[in-house]
């Protein structure tokens, strides 16, 4: 088998544990997004266009209660801003690939492909095929969105309330948080993120989560820099 399809299936192969904690949320966000009143042509939509699930579940409640345009326009980029620190992370990565390369890892960037992708850059050494890498992780996750979005709205009407699944999220990024607890800088940030992010949801707009992210990073580049 060709180099850069090892590469590609490697990256889905890591990124399956991932994708089973992230199936019952896209199933989630079918049910609720149908329930909240979304067409079913929509919320498929949502799932391939803008892929990031805590920006459609957020978008998905705002239109079901009726917020203006604008309002969830500004609340999505706020949600989603955490995406430009992932593409700063990668991008010394990316910068001697074809700009079709870019823009399509750029889509396929997500929470659960950055934390599979990243680590590849970092342990694997093989620059010539970790894009394709990224790839595999990232064309994991899409499809599985995509499908378990598709299974949301074929049983949603039967599904029904299952809090337990709720909570599918949270455990997701748990799980992609705690191998990479290695140092002191990385505790550090993980830590008084996690702490600020609790102190924070009162907040607006989910602004809270940007706060803990901006606070998390300080104090890891600050216990970093201490280190060096």
């Amino acid at each position: 088998m060709h180099p850069k399809y090892q590469a590609w299936f490697a990256g889905i192969k890591a990124e399956i544990p991932i994708v089973l904690g992230v199936v019952p949320f896209g199933v989630i966000y079918g049910v609720t997004a149908l329930k909240l009143g979304l067409s079913p042509w929509l919320i498929q939509a949502m799932s391939t266009i803008i892929f990031a699930g805590s920006s459609q579940m957020i978008v998905a409640q705002l239109f079901g209660t009726g917020v203006p345009n604008v309002a969830i326009i500004l609340t999505a980029a706020v949600v989603n801003l955490r995406h430009a620190l992932y593409s700063a992370s990668v991008a010394p990565y990316l910068q001697q690939l074809k700009r079709a390369w870019r823009v399509l890892l750029a889509y396929l960037l997500t929470d659960e492909a950055y934390a599979v992708a990243i680590t590849g850059y970092q342990e694997r050494n093989d620059p010539e095929y970790d894009h394709w890498y990224f790839f595999g992780a990232g064309f994991m996750l899409w499809f599985s969105w995509q499908l378990s979005t598709a299974i949301g709205l074929l049983v949603g009407s039967q599904i029904g309330t299952m809090p337990v699944l709720e909570i599918a999220l949270a455990l997701t990024f748990i799980g992609i948080l705690v191998p990479t607890l290695r140092d002191k800088a990385v505790i550090g940030a993980a830590v008084t993120g996690a702490s600020v992010a609790v102190l924070a949801a009162g907040l607006p707009y989910k602004l809270g989560l940007i706060v803990a992210a901006i606070v998390g990073i300080g104090v890891g580049l600050g216990l970093e820099g201490k280190r060096a």
